[in-house]
Parts: structure tokens; sequence; C-alpha cells
């Protein structure tokens, strides 16, 4: 009997996905869900089943992106955190990434990382930037998310 093999199928999207975005630096987030948005209407996602919430910054992503989990199959939650002169940054990337993980697993629904945690600005915009090399980090989470949410629905189909 030869191995049951699961990978993503992204030929039929008739999913819902909410987006929480946050506002703080958003010369960075917009593009971000900018970005996003293009990849889910590119793979069939219709504007009436995405649902974008803006929050105030990327430490409130979490609580956001629970409250989304319940009317969606999946969130990807889109966020920027730059270094500064205090040790702020630290907590907030360790809270958002522990929120978002967190909810990764007692929800049972995928929840996209689109969080940038960078030194600079530079750092931050590069990421944010279709055109460069290292490509818009918002459509990579949008890509994530609806592959994720097609392995699990095949999973719990088993």
């Amino acid at each position: 009997m030869p191995v049951q093999t699961i990978e993503a199928d992204l030929t039929e999207n008739s999913y819902k996905i909410g987006i929480a975005a946050a506002r703080w630096n958003s010369f960075v987030t917009d593009k971000m869900l900018d970005g996003a948005l293009d990849l889910l209407k590119s793979k069939g996602i219709s504007e009436e089943d995405i649902i974008v919430v803006r929050c105030p910054g990327s430490y409130e992503l979490p609580l956001t992106v629970k409250k989304l989990l319940d009317k969606v199959d999946g969130v990807i939650a889109i966020g920027a955190v730059i270094r500064g002169d205090t040790p702020h940054f630290d907590y907030v990337c360790n809270a958002v990434n522990r929120g978002i993980s967190d909810l990764n697993l007692s929800s049972g629904k995928p929840v996209a990382f689109g969080v940038l945690t960078t030194d600079t600005v530079e750092q931050a915009t590069i990421r944010a930037d279709a055109e460069s090399s290292k490509g818009n980090k918002g459509t990579e989470a949008a890509l994530a998310v609806l592959e994720m949410i097609s392995l699990t629905q095949q999973i719990d189909s088993l």
C-alpha cells in the first residue's frame, strides 16, 4: 500500500479569511496588507469572504486574531515591530509570538505569522516590498494560511 501524502490544494478556495493588521508602523503594514489582499484575490477568494480588522499595534494582534477565529477558516496576522532604544521591542515580540503560536494550537485553525520583527526601518520596508529580493511578507503569510487551511481540512477529513 503506498504512503498517503497530503499536500495543499489551492484549486478550491471557498474559504473565509480574516486579516488582523496592526496600524502601528502602517507605512510597512499597509503594504503587507495590500500584498495579502492581492494574493487572496488572485487565488479566488472573494472580497465578501475577507474580513480585515485594523488593531492599534502588534501587541494587540493575538486578541484580535482570537476574536476573528470564530468567524473565519483562518487568519493572517500582520504587524511590524522595529527595534528601538529600549527593551520594549523584546516584550512585544515575545508576547505576539507566544500569543499567535498559542492560538494556532488551541483553536485548531491556522493563523499565519506575518509579523516583522526587524532591527531597522530599512529591514522592515524591504520585507514589505513585493519588488525586493525578500518579497512581501504579507503575501507570503496569505499563501501560508491558504495552504494550512487546505492541509488541516484534509487531515480532519481522514
